[in-house]
């Protein structure tokens, strides 16, 4: 936590976003801003896909997939790009796209009982569900992916 504070209070860029780290506080900073990105993608299709006609729930699995891919590709790049993936890259896209699937079977249940249950939204049930969907996706890719390679 500390090398990220000095990070920030430093206004130190290529330290926060761009060189290679294993610091996890580091790692969870530019996950979140890669997620964000992620995100706005991902709600992008969402909304225009339903506004098209789509069933909400059927436009969410459009919306994760397209999320993914910059998500995973973002990732790569930046996140955690100073680890090796336990697997090679087909393996390790395989991966990440199963705790992915995951993390979408949540977000389609959190929407069905935020939107079919609970009247609200669409758009406000996706994005309760990106939270919480966030920290899921974060830990269990760092753990079952990446941690423990070190990118040599």
């Amino acid at each position: 936590m500390k090398e990220l504070w000095e990070l920030i209070r430093r206004f130190d860029l290529k330290g926060l976003l761009v060189s290679p780290t294993e610091n996890g506080m580091i790692q969870f900073f530019r996950y979140v801003i890669v997620g964000g990105i992620a995100t706005i993608v991902d709600w992008g299709v969402q909304y225009f896909l339903t506004e098209a006609g789509i069933h909400y729930l059927v436009s969410a699995v459009f919306a994760f997939f397209a999320g993914l891919s910059v998500n995973f590709l973002l990732s790569k790049i930046f996140v955690f790009k100073a680890e090796k993936a336990r697997v090679g890259t087909a393996l390790e896209f395989a991966a990440y796209a199963a705790i992915g699937g995951a993390g979408l079977l949540l977000t389609v249940g959190i929407m069905y009982v935020l939107t079919d249950v609970l009247h609200l939204h669409y758009m406000l049930s996706k994005v309760a569900a990106t939270f919480i969907v966030l920290f899921w996706n974060y830990f269990a890719r760092k753990k079952l992916v990446y941690e423990g390679r070190k990118n040599k």
